[in-house]
């Protein structure tokens, strides 16, 4: 499965290190992290990982394959 999660703001370099196992681009002053997800778990350990970072996500949804 591929995802791609928004987030509000610029990631610095060092937040978007946090997430080595996605790409990031910025666009209109949110940051899309998109990627390979393994699975459920996988998927919860990513919005676990940008709450714990205090970065809001705006959106998530499954990329088509």
């Amino acid at each position: 499965m591929r995802y791609e999660i928004r987030v509000d703001g610029h990631l610095s370099d060092t937040l978007a290190k946090a997430f080595p196992e996605l790409g990031h681009v910025v666009i209109s002053g949110q940051t899309i992290l998109f990627g390979p997800v393994v699975d459920e778990a996988h998927l919860y350990g990513l919005l676990e990982r940008c709450q714990s970072l205090g970065l809001r996500v705006v959106e998530m949804r499954q990329l088509p394959e």
